[in-house]
């Protein structure tokens, strides 16, 4: 158990990644409602510096800072811009993530590393920028996994293997800093299911047609609900929505049955119309397409 004695979100400092969209402005948003001050990062620079434009209007406190997390140095000025302002740190969320749909085979190699950059380096790079600040008063490192840090999806093959590797990462860092080095820092992996955000729409496209999430969805408040509980109330881990505990559930203890049922997934990842922006954002901030500033996904033809 963790050593760590939280505060409440209205006396927080509060740092998440990936703000300028999704479960990441979800939880920016839920968090500035309820009092905490929040330092919002993303590459769309323009989109954070608007939304946190927004919560000060609104009576909240919060500061923007532009920020490629595949950039070590970007993510340790986000932590001095974070103290510089609001003078400590005592939450630090790790949301920022993309993804690529497309075979294993076919998606090559230098898109496969660049997720990593994001998925994986990117909360390697938060998480030991975060520490040395969380551990002065006590704090929370909160990390973005997935249902598929244990089960699989295909089609987005790599991005599974990267949110495995950000599971594995976060228990074994949760090891030495709550239970052999007694931090006061609660180290919490949040495992979502399939979210209602414009995540298809920031993803890189390999097949012929635009990508969608199977449904049913999940609410990204939700998401951002158990993130702010992570960050008042010491949690190993948790998962957010039903399908992410019956799917993890499967992999452990019926693996070749959680096989069957993923392999049903491939084809409902698509719509049936022909792709907007298929080089997503890998590569590129998401106001670029379109995508940034949105909680919630665009959709496609067939639902409008």
């Amino acid at each position: 158990m963790s050593k760590a004695k939280l505060k409440p979100i209205e006396q927080q400092v509060i740092v998440i990644t990936g703000a300028s969209s999704g479960i990441g402005l979800a939880t920016a948003k839920l968090a500035a409602q309820r009092g905490a001050k929040v330092v919002l990062a993303a590459r769309s620079g323009q989109t954070t510096t608007g939304i946190a434009e927004e919560i000060n209007r609104s009576g909240g406190e919060a500061i923007a800072v532009t920020c490629d997390v595949t950039d070590r140095a970007q993510v340790q000025d986000l932590a001095s811009a974070a103290i510089a302002r609001f003078g400590r740190i005592d939450t630090w969320v790790n949301d920022a993530g993309v993804s690529i749909y497309g075979r294993l085979e076919e998606v090559n190699e230098a898109d496969s590393r660049r997720l990593f950059e994001t998925n994986f380096w990117g909360v390697y790079h938060g998480s030991l920028a975060a520490l040395p600040h969380l551990k002065v008063n006590g704090g929370a490192l909160i990390n973005l996994g997935s249902e598929v840090s244990e089960a699989v999806i295909p089609m987005q093959g790599m991005y599974s293997a990267s949110k495995h590797a950000v599971k594995g990462f976060t228990d074994a860092l949760r090891v030495e800093v709550e239970e052999i080095e007694k931090a006061p820092v609660a180290i919490t992996l949040i495992q979502p299911t399939a979210t209602d955000t414009p995540f298809p729409q920031h993803a890189k496209n390999y097949m012929g047609r635009e990508p969608k999430l199977p449904r049913p969805l999940d609410d990204p408040e939700d998401v951002a609900e158990a993130i702010l509980n992570a960050a008042t109330h010491p949690t190993r881990s948790k998962k957010v929505g039903a399908l992410s505990k019956v799917d993890t559930m499967l992999a452990k203890i019926a693996p070749k049955l959680g096989d069957k049922l993923a392999a049903k997934q491939a084809n409902r990842q698509q719509y049936d119309e022909v792709p907007r922006h298929p080089e997503g954002t890998l590569d590129q901030p998401g106001e670029l397409v379109g995508a940034a500033g949105h909680v919630r996904g665009t959709g496609g033809r067939e639902e409008k």
